[in-house]
């Protein structure tokens, strides 16, 4: 025998539950940057703020360092691969986005500070672009920095002058006032780079 009052508390509460849905959906804000999100950093927010120290020894913070899309790589200078070959791709991804009139900016952060100290950091940069920044710090700065953007480092055994380290190789688009943005991997050209950081840059002045 059917219950009538069953069926209506039914009704009801999927009425309820549809119309929930829908209020939420019309209140969630729609992601701007949607269409040109290329991947995710799984784990949680990514980015924040960071004290460090630039090329002519001044201290500096992220907002002053982050005044226009800018694209972050930690790495360091005695890196003997693959360091130089994402730098010079984010420089070049740079140059593309000037001859578009986008101006953006690479920065360089040193995972190995006992090593890269100003004068070398600015040396460094040069060799890829006059508009890189190069910022070390004291190890407690540095591996705050490497925190706030989930990046690994470890310095290997070996020659306690010469030695390595081992050290992830994300690139990381943030936008001022914004954030974080999205990554790049090291198979990204540069032309790919200055596309995505393109579509970022277009969407946040909407």
């Amino acid at each position: 025998m059917d219950r009538p009052w069953a069926v209506g508390g039914a009704a009801l509460i999927a009425a309820l539950i549809g119309g929930t849905y829908v209020f939420t959906q019309i209140r969630q804000p729609a992601d701007a940057f949607a269409a040109c999100r290329g991947g995710q950093v799984a784990g949680g927010d990514v980015g924040g703020p960071f004290t460090l120290v630039n090329e002519t020894g001044a201290t500096v913070t992220d907002k002053d360092v982050i005044t226009e899309p800018t694209i972050i790589y930690f790495g360091y200078t005695f890196c003997p691969d693959v360091c130089p070959l994402d730098n010079a791709r984010n420089a070049e991804a740079v140059d593309l986005l000037a001859a578009q009139g986008i101006s953006a900016t690479p920065v360089f952060i040193t995972i190995d500070p006992a090593r890269d100290t100003p004068d070398i950091m600015a040396q460094y940069t040069d060799n890829f672009s006059d508009e890189m920044i190069g910022l070390t710090g004291s190890a407690e700065q540095v591996s705050a920095a490497s925190t706030a953007y989930r990046t690994y480092y470890a310095k290997e055994e070996g020659d306690p002058e010469f030695y390595l380290m081992a050290h992830s190789t994300f690139s990381y688009l943030v936008l001022p006032g914004v954030g974080f943005m999205d990554f790049f991997v090291r198979e990204d050209t540069a032309q790919t780079v200055a596309d995505r950081t393109a579509c970022f840059a277009a969407a946040a002045s909407n």
